[in-house]
């Protein structure tokens, strides 16, 4: 098969022999005059070596590499792909739908396929395209993936309208690729969740808190617990099931307070121990006369690309302190952040920072990290975007 060609500057090529799936439009010295966004490219060295094949993309990140190899991307390498892709959530115990049937498929560049993302919620995939490329090859990946699945997958749902580039003007509406389903109700760990994979954010639900959601169970019994930033609920219910006196869920979105109360109320009906409230984090900190033992702060991005780090930072040390002055004594904080440009040491400095301003002792019992579905390409370090951690607050 042909492919459209471009052609790094020359030394531009040694990220990529290390395996470096992105090539950086300040890397290209040239290339075909008609190479568009989406394109199918190799990518050939200064002095004409083959190096890398991938989907082109007018911005900052020039080429997302599919393959180190100069092979086809065809109905074989949707179908390897996804079939390596689901043979990690098998290793990883993720299939046993008895119990829990909710997880990641695809994770970008951690599954070698940059730019898409497939979470699966019972029998439906929700599908998300974060590049030109990989919008164009949806239906090609949309057939792969109903095969792969064996009849595990009956639905598969394409939802890209907010991680696409607006300036490309693609026809990107969601909707259904492959049969379609009114069934809403997915299973984590044993409890059910309504997933909005239709006007939710991300595909309808954080998967990547699932194994973090399961620890904090543990902490919860006898504890009065605030969850900040709640939206689905996750946290709120599994400090029920784990025995909390009375849980507090917090969000500014009155959509996410509704969804939030209709998983309790799915999994503990009319358990008056819940309580939800439509309010801004910090003003909610402010006005609190309640102390909580049991704190979850897991806010939003606060720095989406790395100009906006050092404010991202300051907000981060702000929220932290607010939890750090409220907390009761002897108190948990289950305290994240899910902002790829911040890393763990930043992090961990502006939760340092927060309790010092605060004037708490506070003691690490756990560093909480994203699971084994949200894989972290070895290289490729900025996969790592979730960073947790679980504070003893005396």
């Amino acid at each position: 098969m042909k492919y459209k060609t471009v052609y790094l500057k020359k030394g531009k090529e040694d990220s990529l022999r290390r395996f470096h799936p992105w090539v950086f439009s300040g890397a290209l010295e040239r290339m075909d005059d008609d190479v568009a966004d989406g394109d199918i490219v190799k990518v050939f060295t200064h002095d004409r070596q083959f190096i890398a094949v991938g989907h082109f993309q007018v911005g900052s990140i020039a080429v997302r590499v599919l393959s180190f190899r100069d092979i086809d991307i065809d109905d074989q390498f949707w179908h390897s792909r996804l079939t390596a892709a689901l043979e990690v959530r098998r290793t990883a115990g993720l299939l046993d739908t008895s119990h829990n049937n909710t997880f990641r498929l695809v994770h970008g560049e951690g599954d070698n396929l940059p730019g898409l993302v497939i979470d699966c919620y019972g029998s439906t995939a929700v599908m998300q395209a974060h590049s030109v490329g990989m919008h164009l090859s949806r239906n090609d990946i949309a057939r792969q993936l109903a095969t792969v699945m064996e009849g595990r997958i009956e639905n598969i749902y394409y939802k890209s309208e907010t991680t696409l580039p607006y300036k490309a003007q693609l026809d990107n509406e969601s909707g259904f690729l492959y049969g379609k389903s009114g069934d809403d109700i997915a299973v984590e760990n044993g409890l059910s969740f309504h997933i909005d994979w239709l006007k939710g954010q991300k595909t309808g639900f954080f998967i990547d808190q699932r194994e973090n959601r399961k620890l904090l169970e543990q902490y919860a019994r006898n504890r009065n617990v605030l969850n900040m930033f709640c939206y689905t609920g996750g946290f709120s219910v599994y400090a029920m099931r784990g025995q909390a006196l009375l849980v507090h869920s917090v969000d500014s979105s009155e959509k996410a307070i509704k969804l939030t109360d209709a998983n309790v109320e799915l999994n503990f009906p009319g358990d008056a121990r819940h309580q939800a409230f439509c309010d801004d984090a910090f003003k909610f900190l402010d006005n609190s006369t309640r102390q909580y033992n049991l704190v979850i702060l897991d806010p939003p991005a606060f720095a989406k690309h790395r100009a906006a780090l050092h404010n991202a930072l300051k907000g981060y040390t702000r929220l932290n302190q607010k939890a750090f002055e409220q907390i009761a004594p002897n108190g948990i904080l289950f305290t994240f952040s899910c902002s790829q440009v911040v890393t763990k040491d930043h992090f961990r400095n502006a939760v340092f920072t927060a309790a010092a301003l605060a004037g708490r002792k506070v003691r690490i019992l756990h560093q909480l990290h994203q699971p084994a579905d949200h894989p972290v390409n070895i290289y490729h370090p900025e996969g790592e975007y979730l960073k947790g951690l679980v504070l003893y607050v005396e």
